[in-house]
């Protein structure tokens, strides 16, 4: 095994952001596992999916078969999340942990580096080369570093999100209100060029598996889509299978949230702008209505995919991730968007496939989607570098582990909008600037309706999640002085 020792930039770098200390650490350790004996590995990443938008995780309205399937053949990780951004386009974030396996704060000044082609080595589709990968990226591509400097293989690089449609905003105002239909496409969205994005990355990924089916060399597959994200466009008979009359409001619809402009989620921002102020239930129906369209289509997509990896056989040796790189409200706490720490944005659907794999088993220790890198890393028998910041969920997979490798999961929302810390079924959310905090238990009260905060006999677990937050933010390299707060709040008493 070679090992090759960092540079004194790179050194210099790790130690001011806090990272382990570099002498000696490889870039990339891989072991003797000779190339072509590795697995290939898939990773299905689709865009705005929250863990809701799934009927295998308990939604019977929404039609997903194929990622049904998924999770019949597979291991589901019932409680993944996401731990924020730092900008409204959450994506960019979650992305820029997902290829650089570092958490959110330590990622975006190493994705500020791509731009200047520095850390490039260090990403997931460069290790998986090193160790004898054919690396492939097709569809959705929101990370500063230029696709084809990492990847051997790209087909399609697609926007952060398709391009605008004016006339998808503030809809519908009433049930006279039908210009937009999401199957015309003369307004663009999904539909500019002329195919659906989903099915242009379908076919793009269907391509790949045919030529790498004749090939011997081990494959990591990146297929980003962009769907079920606004603008929710799909096919007409695919909107048609979920009659307006059929659609339920969320037990969580409010016309409007109390705390969204001081939370960075007011009127002005895009998401936001998707449905009219104040929230109507009729509105939140046709959003809720297009958005499991388009997942449905989604759907279908994958299934073409997974057929095809069958079809050629490759399915014998390869491990399939599907996850999503955050979730969405559509109405519920008055929300549209994914700019808060509730778990329908926070939460997304993570399931593993592979030919040695429990089926049909649900995992319920808390994990980052981010895991999906250290866990590609493991399977693949490339040695963990020591930058990575997330976990292998191989051994919660197998059973060989039980206990999440997390004492809590963190959450943030830009630089001082808002914060989260969950632990031991409670969740803790902050709002600086409106000195609020926000507590709820998760066990009694999953969809988060009854904010416990102020009741008496939850000051001290209060001030202990507080607590663990401010020593986590820590960890995260996480700027933001909530001391301040802390001190007034338990000096005072003023929940």
């Amino acid at each position: 095994m070679i090992l090759s020792k960092q540079n004194g930039f790179f050194c210099a770098l790790f130690t001011v952001l806090g990272m382990v200390g570099c002498k000696d650490q490889p870039t990339s350790n891989t072991s003797k596992i000779a190339a072509e004996d590795r697995p290939n590995i898939v990773l299905l990443l689709t865009d705005d999916q929250s863990y809701k938008a799934l009927r295998a995780l308990g939604n019977n309205e929404i039609r997903t078969p194929a990622m049904d399937n998924l999770a019949d053949n597979g291991v589901t990780f019932t409680n993944t999340y996401n731990m924020g951004g730092w900008n409204g386009a959450i994506c960019v974030a979650s992305r820029a942990m997902i290829i650089s396996g570092r958490s959110i704060w330590r990622a975006q000044q190493i994705s500020n580096n791509y731009a200047k082609n520095q850390q490039t080595e260090k990403t997931w589709p460069k290790l998986m080369e090193s160790a004898g990968y054919d690396t492939y990226m097709t569809g959705k591509w929101h990370v500063q570093v230029p696709p084809d400097s990492i990847f051997n293989n790209v087909k399609s690089v697609l926007r952060g999100m398709p391009w605008d449609t004016p006339e998808g905003y503030h809809r519908p105002r009433n049930v006279n209100d039908t210009l937009w239909q999401p199957w015309k496409k003369e307004f663009g969205g999904f539909w500019k060029g002329g195919k659906h994005w989903s099915e242009l990355v379908r076919d793009d990924a269907l391509a790949f598996i045919d030529s790498a089916s004749q090939k011997q060399n081990p494959f990591f597959m990146y297929i980003a889509f962009n769907a079920p994200h606004d603008p929710r466009q799909s096919p007409k008979e695919y909107v048609e299978q979920y009659p307006l009359d059929s659609m339920e409001v969320p037990k969580s619809f409010l016309p409007q949230y109390p705390f969204a402009e001081e939370m960075g989620a007011g009127k002005d921002l895009r998401d936001e702008k998707l449905a009219p102020f104040p929230r109507t239930k009729y509105a939140v129906k046709v959003n809720r209505q297009e958005y499991y369209a388009i997942t449905t289509h989604l759907d279908d997509q994958i299934k073409k995919i997974m057929d095809a990896l069958q079809r050629k056989g490759l399915n014998k040796n390869t491990y399939v991730f599907f996850t999503s790189d955050h979730g969405l409200a559509i109405g519920e706490h008055g929300l549209m968007g994914k700019q808060n720490m509730f778990d329908h944005s926070i939460r997304v659907p993570f399931i593993l496939v592979g030919p040695d794999l429990p089926k049909g088993k649900k995992v319920a220790a808390d994990i980052y989607l981010q895991d999906a890198m250290a866990t590609a890393l493991d399977i693949a028998g490339i040695e963990k570098p020591s930058y990575l910041e997330f976990n292998s969920v191989m051994d919660l997979a197998k059973g060989k582990r039980i206990k999440s490798h997390y004492k809590a999961i963190y959450g943030c929302y830009e630089k001082e909008s808002q914060r989260m810390i969950r632990k031991n079924g409670f969740k803790l959310i902050i709002y600086p600037r409106a000195q609020k905090v926000l507590l709820y238990n998760l066990e009694k009260d999953p969809l988060e309706l009854n904010n416990i905060a102020s009741e008496s006999e939850q000051s001290e677990r209060l001030k202990a999640l507080f607590k663990d937050l401010l020593n986590l933010q820590q960890d995260m390299g996480d700027s933001l002085d909530l001391t301040s707060m802390y001190e007034k709040l338990f000096e005072t008493n003023t929940i």
